[in-house]
C-alpha cells in the first residue's frame, strides 16, 4: 500500500461509495505493511487475489468463512500492523459460545468511537432520550456488548447501572434440565433489577427479552418502569410481534420500546428501522458498508427471494476488522434494503436448531 492509496476512514461518503471503500478496506487487509499476520497468512490460501479479484461487495462471496479460525488464532494476529506498536484496544471480546469454544475479536477505539457515533444517532430517531442513566441487563466480562453500552450511556450523557448477565451458564442450566436453577438464576437477575430500579434515576433500562418478561409480571416493577423509565432498548433473543404490541400499548404505554440484532462477529449491531408499526415486525437496518447482511439458502449459498427466509450470513468491512461471509445461527426473513444500504435488511430472527453440529439453546440472552 502507498501513501497515496487512501486507507478506509479517509473514503469520502462511504455510503455513497461502498465499492471504493471496500477496495481500501481490502488494500489496508492485504497489504504486507497495514494488514493483519491473521490476514495475510489466509491470503496464502486463497485461489483469488483480493486485491485485484474483488471489486464488489457481491464479490466478497468468493471468501471463505474463517469464523471459526478466530477460536484459536492469536488475538495480536487479529490487529492490522497499520496501527504501529501500539495500538489503542479496548479489549479482547467472545462470542456466545453457544457452539462450542468461543470465538475471540480485538476492539480497538477508532472503531468503537465510530460505531457509538452511528448508534447515538439511531438512538435519537428513535426518541430515546439523552441526558440520562441506563440501567443494563446484558453480559459483561468477556461479552462486548457490556463494554459498549457502558461507553454509549456515557457520550449520552448518563451513567450506567450494570447486572451482570452470564447467558453461557444459564444455556448450560437449560441443557442439563435445571430449569429451577435456570429460572432461580433469571429472578436473581429481577431482584438486582429492582433494587436498582427503585433506588436510583433511570432513564433507559437495556434488558433481554426473557428478563423484561418476567418484569412485566411484577406490579410494582411496572409501575416503577413507567414511573421513571423513558425507553426500553431491548436486545438478544426475540420477540414477537403480538408481545411486542402488548409492551408498547397496554404494559410500558409511556415508554419507548426499541430493539437492536448485534453480533460479537461484526463488532457492533444493527438497528430497528424507524417508523415501524406496532403490527410490523422488527426489521433491522445495518451500519452500511461497514456491516452487511445477506439472507441465504445455507444449502446452495445462494440469496432467498425477498420475503423468504433463510440464515443470516454477516460481513464487517473496516479498517480495524474484515470478517466476510460469517454464517450465525440465525434464521431471517429477507428484507428490502432502504435506498442505498448494501445488502439485506432482516427482520423475525430465531435461532436455527443446530450449528456447526451442535445444538442451539436459547435462554436469557
Amino acid at each position: 500500500m502507498t501513501v497515496a492509496e487512501p486507507m478506509p476512514e479517509l473514503i469520502a461518503d462511504p455510503a455513497q461509495r461502498p465499492d471504493d471503500y471496500l477496495s481500501a478496506v481490502l488494500r489496508w487487509h492485504f497489504s504486507a505493511d497495514t494488514g493483519s499476520p491473521f490476514w495475510l497468512a489466509q491470503a496464502e490460501k486463497l485461489d483469488f487475489d483480493p486485491l485485484t479479484d474483488i471489486g464488489t461487495f457481491d464479490d466478497l462471496t468468493r471468501f471463505p468463512n474463517v469464523a471459526n479460525e478466530l477460536r484459536s488464532a492469536r488475538a495480536e494476529d487479529l490487529i492490522p500492523r497499520g496501527y504501529g506498536p501500539n495500538p489503542e484496544v479496548i479489549g479482547v471480546f467472545e462470542s456466545g459460545g453457544t457452539t462450542g469454544q468461543p470465538k475471540r475479536v480485538v476492539l480497538l477505539r477508532d472503531w468503537l468511537d465510530q460505531l457509538i457515533e452511528w448508534s447515538s444517532g439511531q438512538l435519537d430517531e428513535h426518541g430515546v432520550p439523552t441526558g440520562v442513566n441506563w440501567l443494563c441487563v446484558i453480559p459483561s466480562g468477556p461479552h462486548m456488548v457490556g463494554e459498549i453500552i457502558k461507553r454509549q450511556a456515557a457520550y449520552r450523557g448518563g451513567m450506567s447501572f450494570m447486572v451482570d448477565l452470564d447467558p453461557r451458564w444459564v444455556k448450560r442450566l437449560i441443557e442439563a434440565g435445571k430449569f429451577d436453577e435456570a429460572g432461580a438464576y433469571a429472578e436473581h437477575l429481577v431482584e438486582q433489577l429492582r433494587h436498582l430500579l427503585a433506588s436510583q434515576d433511570i432513564g433507559v433500562l437495556m434488558i433481554t427479552p426473557p428478563v423484561l418478561e418476567r418484569v412485566a409480571r411484577d406490579e410494582r416493577l411496572v409501575e416503577l418502569v413507567n414511573e421513571k423509565v423513558r425507553a426500553i432498548n431491548w436486545v438478544g433473543t426475540q420477540m414477537d410481534v403480538d408481545t411486542r404490541s402488548l409492551y408498547r400499548t397496554e404494559i410500558f404505554p409511556e415508554v419507548r420500546l426499541y430493539s437492536g440484532y448485534g453480533s460479537t462477529m461484526i463488532l457492533g449491531n444493527a438497528s430497528e428501522r424507524v417508523g415501524l408499526t406496532d403490527d410490523d415486525p422488527c426489521i433491522y437496518d445495518p451500519y452500511s458498508p461497514h456491516m452487511s447482511f445477506r439472507v441465504i439458502d445455507p444449502e446452495t449459498g445462494e440469496q432467498v427471494p425477498y420475503g423468504e427466509r433463510g440464515q443470516v450470513s454477516m460481513t464487517h468491512a473496516s479498517k480495524s476488522f474484515f470478517l466476510p461471509n460469517n454464517l450465525e445461527r440465525d434464521y431471517a426473513t429477507r428484507i428490502a434494503p432502504p435506498p442505498g444500504q448494501v445488502g439485506d435488511s432482516v427482520a423475525d430472527i430465531a435461532p436455527v436448531l443446530e450449528f456447526d453440529g451442535e445444538t442451539v439453546t436459547e435462554g436469557v440472552y
